[in-house]
């Protein structure tokens, strides 16, 4: 799981910081304020490689994720790209876990065959 969900994190990493420039461009923001919410986010991500096999940590990608669509309100294409991401992030779980299940179960039959079974 932590493979998937890191491959996820990271391309989320460069989409926020793409979709901080593109915001950038809009008048109405301050552009540190884009710049903040952006750079926090874009750290977030990175640190939840690292944290996403811990207690809290599939539920923090979830709140990324969630940021990620919301951020659509203020760079409209992003109410597409988090929906994408929502996807890849519930597929890295879901077939995440699955994949950890099945290795769990082939290094358990190999620990049972015996050492002479390799």
């Amino acid at each position: 799981m932590r493979v998937l969900c890191s491959s996820t994190l990271i391309g989320e990493f460069f989409v926020i910081g793409f979709a901080g420039l593109v915001a950038m461009k809009d008048d109405g923001l301050a552009t540190s304020t884009v710049w903040w919410v952006c750079g926090v986010a874009m750290v977030l991500s990175v640190l939840l490689c690292g944290m996403i096999t811990r207690p809290g940590g599939v539920q923090l990608g979830w709140a990324l994720q969630i940021g990620l669509i919301l951020s659509g309100f203020f760079v409209p294409t992003m109410f597409f790209l988090g929906a994408v991401f929502a996807g890849l992030w519930w597929a890295s779980v879901h077939y995440g876990r699955r994949i950890d299940e099945v290795k769990a179960s082939w290094a358990a039959a190999q620990a049972s065959a015996g050492p002479d079974a390799a």
